[in-house]
This record gives C-alpha cells, structure tokens and sequence, in this order.
C-alpha cells in the first residue's frame, strides 16, 4: 500500500536511515515530501522495476530480497533491517528476471526517483560517498557467500548464516546463547545458502545432533555459538 502523507514519525525513521543520518533536518524534509511511503504486511511482497520503482529506503521492518523461478526454488540476496538502502530499480537497463521484495515480518519502505537521489547526492556528497561504502560492504559479503557455495557443504553453509543472523538482528543474549527473532521457513533459509529445504533439514539434524541450534515452531536458538563457529569453518 502507497501513502504519501510524509508524518512525523516517519519523517523520524527516515531521518535514522545510515546514509542520510548527516543529513540536516531541512533535508530529510525534502527527501520525505518526495517519497511515498510503500507499506508491507508480513508475508507481502512486491516486485523492483514493476510494483515500486526508484531508490529504496528500509525505514522500519525486515525484508528479504530474493529472485524466484519456475521450479519453485529461489535465490536470497540479502535479508535487510530497517534503518538502510534496500536498493534500486527502473534505473538502468535490466533482464527480464524479477527481484522480489519480501516482508519477514510488517515494513515501511521508501521510494526516491532517480533524478532527486542524485540531486540529493550533488548537494550533500557525504551521502554519495556512505553510499558507495554501503554497497562495497555488501559487495564483500556477497563474494563472501559464493566463496562458500564453491567451498563448502551445506551444514557449514548453514551454520555461518545462523550465526550471521544473529549478529545482524541483535540476537545477542550471551556469547554461547543466542536466539533469532525473525522466524525462518526451511525453503527460506535454503534459498540463502544456495541450496534446498531437503538439505536445508538435514543440515539441521546435523546442527542439532551436535547441540549447536534448537528448533521448535521455526524459532531458532544457538545453543552453542563456538560449536556452530567449528561447522561454519569446515571446508569440504
């Protein structure tokens, strides 16, 4: 659902997001009066390039983008908090695959043109540069993530996501106990670490087996954090 009134609140989350933090007040304004706000149930999804176009701001919530196909099993590039760039769409030229933006759990997005991102930007260059910095880091982690694909198996995959996880989402209640607060499908899961829900499972009773995780109604407890370490090191 699109709505356009900026409001206070969100005018506040806005102001929090990490590459406009700097940003003066009468800036953050100006970025609110020319992005509608995209709201996002749990479960809900909407399409870059087609249902929402331009760079988008995560101003609260968590989403996940991902890149389905036919057969049923999707790719995860990146599963997002609140308060950061999402990313952009219908800026340049793309194929015909569709990225989906998944709500994990209710979200507020932000949509800017192109035309006054870059105005923003040329204005307020702190901005450009925190931006380039954002997206080198996640370059980082994405080559990251296909140097475990090539490298190792499925629980080792598994098991530096989870930890992963529960760094990002503040999961942190000791160093050995730690539990996720989003709630995960095995085929969500699979989708993150190249794989299938299958070996998704099994990769779990292997976890499990070794008192590293529990598992109860797709909530996720590291028990064990220097255990889920030793998995997540194993190389094939």
């Amino acid at each position: 659902m699109i709505d356009d009134a900026p409001g206070g609140e969100q005018q506040r989350l806005l102001a929090e997001v990490d590459i406009l933090k700097e940003l003066p007040e009468r800036e953050i304004n100006h970025v609110a009066t020319r992005s509608p706000i995209v709201r996002l149930g749990e479960g809900e999804s909407l399409t870059l390039g087609e249902d929402l176009r331009g760079i988008l701001f995560l101003v609260s919530g968590r989403v996940r983008i991902h890149e389905p196909n036919s057969g049923g099993q999707d790719l995860t590039f990146s599963v997002v908090e609140g308060g950061t760039l999402v990313g952009q769409s219908g800026s340049t030229p793309r194929t015909s695959r569709a990225s989906l933006v998944e709500a994990l759990e209710p979200a507020v997005l932000r949509a800017v043109e192109r035309e006054d991102f870059e105005d923003l930007v040329l204005r307020n260059p702190r901005v450009g540069v925190d931006t380039i910095r954002l997206l080198g880091e996640r370059l980082d982690a994405y080559e990251d993530r296909l140097s475990d694909l090539i490298r190792k198996e499925v629980p080792a995959r598994l098991a530096g996501l989870l930890l992963r996880l529960s760094v990002c989402e503040d999961a942190m209640t000791g160093y050995e106990q730690r539990r996720l607060p989003a709630r995960y499908t095995h085929r969500q899961l699979a989708s993150m670490v190249g794989s299938n829900r299958e070996a998704v499972t099994r990769a779990f009773g292997v976890l499990r087996k070794a008192g590293a995780v529990k598992t109860r109604d797709r909530q996720i407890d590291v028990t064990d954090a220097a255990t889920l370490e030793y998995f997540a090191e194993a190389e094939r």
